[in-house]
């Protein structure tokens, strides 16, 4: 696996989370809930948005934490990250990672 295939790997659970939670049949979906809790149409898209911004947040800052590039939590520490093949992963997330999470790769 290469740096850019782990960071994809991100995106994409990204991607799952967001669109199951608001499916009308996933796994995960979480629709029902906030219906029953009141909310219409367009109160559920802002909470889409806010859960989006969130699962952003949250695995960028975990991909840079594992680079060295930010904390995890209290704690910044660079991280040696090796696939099965013993090929190192880190080391190059953070620029990746940005182009996954706020830039226009795919």
């Amino acid at each position: 696996m290469t740096p850019e295939e782990f960071v994809q790997e991100f995106k994409e659970l990204k991607l799952y989370i967001q669109e199951e939670y608001f499916s009308e049949s996933g796994d995960i979906s979480r629709l029902k809930s906030l219906r029953n809790a009141g909310l219409n149409f367009e109160q559920i898209q802002l909470v889409k948005s806010i859960v989006a911004d969130a699962l952003t947040d949250s695995l960028y800052t975990v991909l840079l934490g594992l680079d060295g590039c930010a904390s995890i939590s209290r704690h910044q520490e660079m991280y040696k990250l090796i696939d099965e093949q013993g090929r190192e992963l880190t080391g190059n997330i953070e620029s990746i990672a940005w182009g996954h999470f706020h830039g226009q790769s795919t």
